[in-house]
């Protein structure tokens, strides 16, 4: 059986971090020059989220053309979960059947799936998984 070894963090992720382990870091790991630019099929909310970090990602060296699809994914995941939330927030998080029963609204779960997902796409964009 084959064992994988953990990919490692990107030098830049360790600068960020204040390079914990004190070891030497990689001068010669590839660095790919800009950010992605924001895909046209991204919801409207998730075109903002984009414009408000993408910048800030990029002068932190976290942020390239190569995570593109991640941090497309985490943005669409932020506008759908957004939306779940703020209905939530409307409408509330139960309601009464008209058996009298309370029944959770879809949008809790719903709400929950995209949080789960935007954690994933975390750990993709922080070096931690590939």
């Amino acid at each position: 059986m084959v064992q994988r070894c953990r990919t490692p963090k990107p030098t830049s992720i360790k600068q960020l971090e204040g390079n914990p382990s004190k070891r030497q870091l990689n001068t010669n790991e590839p660095k790919p020059k800009k950010a992605p630019t924001c895909p046209k099929w991204l919801d409207d909310e998730a075109k903002k989220e984009w414009k408000r970090l993408a910048k800030q990602m990029e002068q932190l060296g976290i942020l390239t053309e190569v995570d593109v699809a991640a941090f497309a994914g985490y943005r669409q995941s932020y506008a759908r979960w957004k939306e779940a939330e703020e209905f939530i927030s409307k409408h509330g998080a139960i309601v009464k059947m008209p058996s009298g029963y309370w029944q959770q609204v879809p949008q809790v779960s719903i709400a929950q799936q995209y949080m789960k997902q935007m954690s994933k796409f975390c750990f993709i964009l922080s070096g931690i998984v590939k």
